[in-house]
């Protein structure tokens, strides 16, 4: 008796070729719907399925291969007499290949105008039953998903090879693909904000060279449906592989970048911004950035929110960068910086952050989920609490020193002009000693003058404000919320600057 094989994809992509290899090698093909109807047009044979079921399909579609005459024959044990007898028993032939690929729902719902009808018409029910039955029975039958694999399965069908072992893998990655296919739908019907089960699924982008550091082996994956503006959508134009490390700094680089809608340049060093200028033009918004610290720059990766343009590329050029993302490059700057032949350049939709995101870490055992930091306090949002009030261009400043702080790792100090970050003190263990670190960083920069500083988080005692108002600073951002507040206000009282609170805490560990 011939071998079967049950063919029925929504993606027909190579199925004609694989369908009369199957017949070369010695098998009858049973097919369904459309894929019946493709290998038919094409001159292979191919039996329908409810001939074999003797019931025609019915609910549109939805019922046509759930029968027992399809899933007693892809699940029946060979070697076991007593499944093989109550099969022969009842006229089931055994189906000895398994070629399935699933309704499109993930292409669905991303569609712009998608109804939930034309989602939950496009959830398959028959399909991942016959996956997931062949797969568990991967010892007596081969389960094809993907045209990717149909070539080696050919190949190794010529070769008399298809090995129980290589049957293994095309299991488990059908119990892989049903896994992810399940948790988009769970995902797109899923209301509560933090369910009982957080399935997440994730594709593989490409093998990292390594991880952190040289030791560790890597992997990128992007979510299966990517954000607009992620890294995961970004398009490479030029320069070499991506590493671990570029990939966590730019995700950190363009998370600065979406708050600003002014024409703004990013400078990030190891998950923390070395500069960030705002300016009417990109060239001079890079010039701020540079300046706001020239040494850290060098190896740092750069994200600017408008197009580069030529004058901004060549003084980009002078310096060792690791990585630039803009919307754009004029074909001129292009030219300017693609002679770096490992200078990465990527091109990326500035849409805004999708906020309805949540955002994953992993912890040992487990994870840790939440909603994404995207409150921005603005003049507004102030509330003045010393005697000395704060200009106009001081509130400009403090707004924009408090929007870059949160995006510097806790304990956070930055020292900011209305545009330019000029010192930054990211990750102590103690508040003062990141007060320090930005202020001795800042000191000797233009416009230090009319700094100002913003602090991610309360401070606990009064040294903060002293150190800063001793060294310069006019005017403080700071959440408030200590039961030491008073300390402070009345060390700036003291001292004669300006303070304000924020009343959003901004820790980022």
């Amino acid at each position: 008796m011939k071998k079967l094989a049950l063919i029925s994809v929504s993606d027909k992509t190579g199925i004609v070729e694989f369908a009369k290899n199957l017949i070369e090698q010695g098998y009858d093909v049973i097919s369904t719907g459309g894929t019946l109807k493709n290998l038919v047009d094409h001159n292979v044979a191919a039996t329908p399925v409810e001939d074999i079921t003797q019931f025609k399909e019915m609910l549109d579609g939805r019922v046509k291969t759930l029968h027992p005459m399809i899933h007693g024959g892809i699940l029946a044990q060979r070697a076991n007499p007593t499944h093989m007898a109550q099969i022969k028993e009842s006229g089931i032939n055994p189906i000895d290949l398994v070629c399935v690929n699933l309704y499109p729902f993930k292409e669905t719902i991303q569609k712009p105008d998608v109804t939930d009808e034309d989602a939950i018409e496009n959830i398959d029910i028959g399909g991942p039953s016959m996956l997931r039955a062949a797969a568990k029975n991967y010892q007596d039958v081969a389960v094809i998903t993907e045209p990717s694999d149909y070539d080696e399965v050919i190949d190794r069908l010529k070769a008399d090879n298809l090995t129980v072992e290589f049957k293994r893998q095309l299991s488990a990655k059908v119990f892989r693909q049903t896994a992810a296919y399940d948790a988009l739908i769970a995902n797109y019907l899923t209301a509560e904000e933090f369910p009982e089960k957080l399935t997440v699924t994730y594709e593989k982008v490409d093998d990292m060279r390594y991880g952190e550091n040289n030791h560790q082996q890597a992997a990128y994956y992007k979510d299966a449906i990517p954000e607009k503006y992620s890294l995961a959508n970004a398009k490479q134009l030029h320069g070499k592989q991506l590493s671990y490390n570029n990939i966590r700094d730019a995700d950190a680089a363009l998370r600065i970048a979406a708050e600003f809608d002014q024409p703004a340049v990013v400078a990030l060093k190891h998950m923390n911004p070395c500069g960030v200028g705002l300016a009417e033009t990109v060239l001079d918004a890079w010039q701020k950035a540079y300046d706001a610290d020239p040494i850290s720059i060098f190896g740092g990766i750069i994200v600017s929110n408008r197009e580069v343009d030529l004058a901004t590329a060549e003084k980009m050029h002078e310096i060792f960068l690791e990585i630039i993302i803009a919307p754009s490059f004029t074909d001129e700057a292009y030219d300017v910086l693609a002679k770096k032949k490992n200078l990465r350049l990527l091109q990326l939709d500035f849409s805004k952050i999708d906020a309805n995101q949540k955002d994953l870490v992993s912890v040992l055992g487990g994870a840790l989920i939440q909603d994404r930091d995207l409150a921005h306090e603005s003049i507004s949002d102030f509330e003045v609490v010393t005697k000395t009030q704060p200009t106009k261009e001081q509130l400009e400043a403090l707004e924009f020193g408090q929007t870059v702080v949160k995006h510097v790792k806790s304990n956070a100090i930055v020292i900011t002009t209305a545009s330019q970050t000029l010192g930054v003190g990211a990750g102590q263990m103690n508040r003062i000693d990141s007060t320090k670190i930005a202020i001795e960083n800042a000191a000797s920069k233009s416009g230090f003058e009319n700094a100002i500083m913003a602090s991610d988080a309360f401070f606990p005692m009064d040294d903060c404000v002293e150190y800063a108002a001793k060294h310069g600073i006019k005017a403080i951002v700071q959440p408030g919320g200590s039961i030491r507040d008073k300390d402070s206000i009345a060390m700036a009282d003291k001292l004669g600057i300006a303070m304000v609170f924020s009343a959003k805490r901004h820790f980022k560990h």
